[in-house]
């Protein structure tokens, strides 16, 4: 006969396929913090992406600060691109249009191309990657990289969506997307779209 723990947790395991890390224990605060307006803007934003629906993210990109892209975990604001709203309108339309995002790991190339293709094939990639974590304002995934987003950003509201990776690959292929958001006249609005994986 199986014990009641085991028991348990064959109904529990199932309903852990989605982790949500926030910084308390309490059940009350995370409720409200998964309903926060950041929160749900970033799951609308994360889902226009992986929709190819660009343009549904305009009216959420921060209206005087525009919106920071970076490549991996380290920020760099002497580089890294920034569009302002009417700036990542215009060029979604003007798709052939390149630009230089920064080196890619490994082999140090420069990753040159147009916004809707930085979006696609750098922020997406895999349409079909199944997140399992969201972290809000916390960090759940990590790796090599120097994460400097609380010291950029440090009074800002973030979410983290994670994939742990596959053990096919050993888990090196984790991927991590952090939105970052910064309120404005009492609403909050997208300031940074970070990614990060394994690095060397």
């Amino acid at each position: 006969m199986k014990s009641w723990a085991s028991a348990l947790s064959g109904l529990i395991l199932p309903l852990l396929v989605m982790t949500t890390v926030v910084p308390t224990a309490h059940a009350d605060t995370i409720t409200n913090v998964q309903q926060a307006p950041f929160v749900q803007n970033a799951h609308a934003i994360k889902q226009a992406l992986w929709q190819g629906n660009y343009h549904a993210i305009t009216p959420h990109i921060h209206p005087k600060k525009g919106v920071r892209f970076s490549m991996y975990a380290h920020i760099d604001p002497t580089t890294d691109k920034v569009f302002s709203r009417s700036d990542f309108h215009h060029y979604l339309k003007r798709s052939r249009i390149k630009f230089t995002w920064g080196e890619q790991d490994g082999k140090g190339d420069l990753l040159i191309t147009t916004l809707p293709d930085y979006l696609a094939n750098w922020v997406v990639r895999d349409v079909s990657l199944d997140f399992d974590s969201v972290a809000i304002n916390e960090f759940y995934h990590g790796g090599n990289s120097l994460n400097n987003l609380k010291q950029i950003y440090h009074k800002h509201d973030f979410v983290e969506f994670g994939f742990k990776g596959s053990k096919r690959w050993d888990y090196l292929d984790w991927r991590v997307l952090r939105l970052v958001f910064e309120h404005h006249q009492g609403r909050p609005y997208l300031v940074a779209i970070i990614t990060d994986e394994w690095t060397i």
